[in-house]
This record gives C-alpha cells, structure tokens and sequence, in this order.
C-alpha cells in the first residue's frame, strides 16, 4: 500500500500497528468473567428525571445530584435549551425537564444558566407545550392538572389480545412503562418534592387557563377521530366504575409483578424502572418492601459516575458490546494480528449462560408456538429477548463457540426464523409488531409506540441464517431478501433504524447481502456503494449526524466519526470493493486518529426512538473501528484468499 499518512510508514504498517494498539486497548476494557460493557449515554432526559424521581420519593442524594447538575449544565446548548443529541437543535420537552431537575438541585431561577433556559423555554411555547412524557413528570408534581395529559385508562389492562387498543399490540418497551403508569393516572399521586420545587415561570399560559394541551396540527385524519375520544374519555373519568378500576389496577400491578426482572428492572429500561418506582408507592409499599428495596437498586446501577460528573444510562448493553467486540478480536486474530482465543472462548461462554431458554415472555403471546432462545440486550431481560442481540450472539457462538455451543446456536436459530413477521422482515423485540394507527393517539406524540420491522435487524438475521445455511431456511431468508430489496432507498441507501442511520443501515444491509451469497455487481449492491462513496468526507471519513432522522434523509455530521468510518468501511469490503482507494483514506484517518484508550467519539451515533430519544454507545469506537481495519489489513494482503470472518468468502474486488 502507498504511504497517505505522509511519515514513511506504508498504510499496511500503520494499519497493523493501529490494530495491535486497538486489541490491547479493548482487551483491557474486558471484564474478568469475559464479557465487555461500556457506558450507554442519552440526552439531559434521563438524568433529569432521575433527579426528579428523587424529590418525587423523597430519597434526595445531594452530592449525587449536585455531580448531576454539574454534567446538566456543561450540556446545555448555546440556544439556552437542550437539545436530543450534541449540535442538535433545542427541544423544548428535553428543555423543560433539565430546568426543572437543576432548580430542584438548587441551581436559583434568576442564575444566568437558568435565565437563559427559561427563555428560550418561553420562546418555544412554553412548558404546557412539551411531549406527553414532560407533562406526565409535570402532573406527578402538581404543576399541571392531570388533564393536562393524554388519557390512559386503567381498564385498558382488562383489554384482550386482538384488542386494537390491548397492550400486546404496542411495542415492549411501550408496554412495560404503560403498564405502571396507567395506575399513576388512575390513582393521580402527588410527589412529595420535600424542597417545595415548583417551575411556574415556565409557563406561557397558567396551567389551570389552559383548555387545549393538544393544539399541534393532526398528523393524520386518525389523530383528530383520536382527540375526540380522548376528551370523551376524559370526561368519562369521573363516572362510578370502582370495581372494575380495581381489577384493572390489580391486573397492571401483576403485570408489572411477574417481569420486575430482579436487580435489571422491569424491562431493563430506565422508564419502566421509574414508574415502577412511583407505582409501588401509589399503591402503599413500604420502602423496605422487598420489591421496593430490589427496583430502587436496580435504578441505582444504571448511574454512571466520571470524575466531577455523573449521568444515569437509560439501560445498559453488555450483550451487545460482548458481541461486538469478541468479532472485532477475532478478526484481528483472523488478520494475525492478535492472540485473543482464549478471550473469545470466556466471552462465549459468558454469552451461552445468558441464552433464555426457559421463559416464554411477551413475545410469545403472538408466536405461541415458539420455543425460547433468544438473548437480552442487558444482562437479564427474560421477558424480552432482543432480535438483534440474539443474531449476533448466535453468529459468533457458531464461529467461535465450537461444539460446546452447537445447541445455543441451534436454539437462536429456531427463534429467528419463528419470529419473522409477516412482511419477511424482524422487529427488534416482536413479531408483527405494526398497527400504525396506534401511532397517532395523543398519548403517541413520540412516534414510537411500536416495533416494525426495520432493515437493520433485518439483515442481521439474514447474515445469521445465511451462514447457517440450512435448506429449510432458505425461503425465510429469501422473503426477508425481498424485504431489504423493497426497502432500499432512492439513492441506494437504507434506512437504519437502531443506529445512526443510512451509514449505520447501508453497512447493515450489504453485509446480508453479501452472506446470502448475491454478487458485488448485483444492482443493490452496487447502488449502495456507489452511495457510500458519494457520502465520504473530506478528511477521508465518514459521518452522518442524528438530524437525519427530523429530515427523513441523510445529513452530514460535522466532521467523520470512528465507528461511522469503519461502518461504511466494512459496507464496501461487503460490496466487494476492497481496491477503492476511498478505503485508504478511511484506514489513514483511523491510524492517525487512533489514541491509545481506542478512538475518541463526541457525537451520538445511535437512536432510541428517533425524534425522542438519541443515544451514544461508548463501546462503538472502541470496536468496530478495530473490526473494520482488521478487515481491511486482511483483504488487502496475503491472506486476502481466506475467509473473511465477518461476512463471507473475500474477493479482489469490482
């Protein structure tokens, strides 16, 4: 290879270099019993409303909360506000509940910081003008009337399954926070918020003025027919229906009850962990009760602490970052480059313990017929096994577990193809998980009440089941081929649902059609591609920023990102284009971007709920840029011949 890093070294030099540093600096993050996990950060949202759940119980750590304001205010945008994701732009809900959480940890309102907030807050509408789940916090503490916020009623607890309005039919993580909080809004508590708090000067219009809290234009006829019946329900409420409201309470308290998940919490998620919180106390439980005890500590180990600073996850990803870097050294191991076998082999184990094999969770209630094999994102999450995780976990028990590990394999395997939904494609957590309509009650103002199918996890099954390539799979896998085709973007892109986004869902794609076997000169490929190239930045990188999401199409980010790069460069070793030289230039910026803790990462390079929630994985720059030089240094030297460990057999290019 030529010498672009401008020092004498060859690109081949520096690249394995670059690779050794980043095995070692990976192989130090892993933990003793061989799994790897790095911290998983949101915007202010969570912090806030982990302060917040504070003052509500009146379990207030001031010197906690006092390192929470300092990582809130360093945060805090030019615009005055917050906003989803760095460089963002301001977003009133994630606004509203900073300001709240810093003035309930003390910051005064006529603070600089504060003054700023407050009008840029103001500007925006004002607090009765953010999302349901900003007014859902505001209601608990008394500071707009509980009809301020969309009607849930209990009773929708007592709905059967094929219910339009039944709570199997929305997503898991929208059925684990509705199911505690439907029995808020029937109780309607009041927080104890010992210090008095209250954020009055936030509002434009007194709560108590206010007769619309709905006023945004419909997003489709349905949302009109919705807001109607939310007004007759509410107007509904006050009937006499005690009895039956009691058995509604007692069914979403059992619901809750059966998945509190031990020390991960319902759903291994911070929302549903919180609200679990609140409903336990609702409903009288002492704070000694065992449940309480379990749940509050369960919320407690999802706050991460860096120096002066803290911050609370809104779950954690061992499973996932396992996965991910156990490929990443092993691939450098395929390159000859690392020694990591007996790494791969604890990581592997680690991950086989994990397999759920015995609980049949929500899932099931639409694929009864389904034996369990799947694996959580988190460390426990029995009721909700996760799509993606379980793909990618299988793929590297098959490559790296052996014989000992044949019938995990086996089991995911059997999974996947069970939960295939009707249209070819995979949901993260469900099957046919798509009754748009639900998406446009008011309660629905995110847009993510459900779990469709999406590309992403899509062609991570592909993969998984491709390389398995047993004949009885092979029409799944062709329906979910059809799938990715029909999905594909005009420009050649896809859309990337759990990742930031056409970057993160074209290296998805390419790497399923690849191990389905189709040829780099197929159209598909090739338009992607082609894409990939027209997209690369200046410095040789790539970069795509979360605005994508909000403008329905890719949008640069300032500057490239680690895993971003190595994302678009494993999509065009997998469209069989290892001779262009735009992968030179990717592979010199990572060498002399390379630090020795692995590459540093700012900007988010994933999603929650896009347009809701932003996220930024830790663990991405430390490992997938490793996977993806260390494919490169393969496929460009003298082992180019052998197979190709992530997605296939290598070729010499197009």
């Amino acid at each position: 290879m030529a010498d672009p890093l401008g020092h004498g070294d060859t690109l081949r030099d520096a690249s394995a270099t670059a690779i050794r540093r980043a095995v070692t600096a990976l192989g130090r993050r892993r933990r003793p019993d061989g799994h790897w996990v790095f911290p998983l950060e949101a915007d202010a949202t969570i912090p806030a409303d982990y302060v917040l759940l504070q003052h509500y119980l009146d379990r207030i750590d001031a010197p906690l909360q006092a390192r929470i304001g300092i990582y809130l205010r360093r945060i805090q945008a030019d615009s005055g506000g917050w906003p989803m994701h760095p460089g963002g732009r301001f977003d009133l809900s994630v606004s509203v509940k900073a300001y709240f959480a810093l003035k309930a940890i003390g910051d005064a309102a006529d603070a600089p910081h504060m003054v700023r907030a407050r009008a840029a807050i103001l500007a925006h509408g004002g607090a009765e003008r953010a999302n349901t789940f900003a007014r859902i916090q505001l209601a608990l503490f008394g500071a707009i009337p509980w009809h301020g916020i969309p009607a849930m009623p209990v009773e929708i607890m007592l709905l059967p399954e094929r219910f339009v309005f039944s709570l199997w039919r929305v997503a898991y993580w929208s059925r684990t926070f509705i199911a505690p909080l439907v029995v808020l809004q029937a109780l309607r508590p009041r927080a104890r918020n010992p210090r008095g708090v209250d954020i009055a000067e936030i509002f434009c219009t007194p709560p108590e003025r206010i007769r619309d809290w709905n006023p945004g234009p419909s997003r489709s006829p349905w949302s009109a027919v919705f807001k109607r019946l939310d007004a007759l329900l509410k107007r509904a409420e006050p009937l006499p229906r005690r009895r039956l409201r009691d058995r509604a309470v007692a069914r979403a308290q059992a619901f809750v009850e059966a998945r509190l998940n031990g020390e991960d919490g319902l759903g291994a998620i911070y929302p549903p962990m919180a609200y679990t919180m609140m409903m336990f106390d609702a409903l009288g439980y002492p704070a000694d009760h065992p449940q309480v005890t379990t749940a509050w500590d369960a919320l407690t180990r999802l706050v991460v602490e860096q120096g002066e600073e803290a911050y609370c996850q809104p779950c954690v990803s061992p499973v996932w970052d396992t996965c991910w870097a156990a490929l990443a050294m092993a691939e450098a191991d395929a390159a000859g480059l690392g020694e990591a076998g007996p790494e791969i082999a604890a990581a592997c184990t680690w991950l086989a313990e994990r397999q759920i094999t015995a609980v049949f969770g929500d899932w099931s209630v639409v694929r009864p017929g389904v034996p369990p094999g799947g694996w959580a994102f988190q460390y426990r999450n029995d009721h909700y096994p996760d799509v993606d995780d379980t793909a990618v976990a299988g793929l590297l028990l098959h490559r790296h577990g052996g014989l000992d590990h044949a019938q995990a394999v086996e089991r995911a395997r059997l999974w996947i193809v069970g939960m295939q939904s009707r249209n070819g494609g995979w949901g993260a957590f469900d099957a046919d998980n798509d009754l748009d309509i639900l998406n446009h009650i008011p309660f629905a103002d995110h847009g993510a009440l459900l779990d469709p199918p999406t590309v992403d996890v899509t062609a991570r099954c592909v993969a998984f089941l491709a390389e398995l390539d047993h004949p009885e799979d092979r029409p799944v896998v062709a329906r979910a081929l059809a799938y990715l085709r029909a999905e594909q973007e005009p420009d050649g892109s896809w859309f990337g649902r759990w990742g930031t986004n056409h970057v993160y869902g074209t290296w998805s794609a390419l790497v399923a059609l690849r191990a389905a076997g189709l040829p780099p000169n197929d159209p598909a490929m090739r338009r992607a591609a082609d894409w990939l190239l027209t997209i690369q930045q200046p410095d040789g990188g790539w970069g795509e920023d979360p605005s994508s999401y909000e403008a329905g199409q890719y949008r640069p980010h300032d500057g490239s990102l680690a895993s971003q790069t190595a994302w678009a460069m494993l999509g065009l070793l997998a469209a069989g284009r290892s001779s262009e030289p735009a992968l030179d230039r990717a592979a010199a910026l990572l060498v002399r971007t390379q630090t020795e803790a692995g590459w540093a990462e700012t900007g988010f390079n994933a999603v929650g709920f896009p347009r809701v929630l932003y996220l930024h994985y830790h663990g991405y720059p430390m490992y997938f840029p490793l996977l993806a030089l260390s494919a490169f240094h393969r496929l460009r030297g003298e082992r180019a011949a052998e197979r190709f460990a992530w997605f296939g057999e290598a070729d010499a290019g197009v």
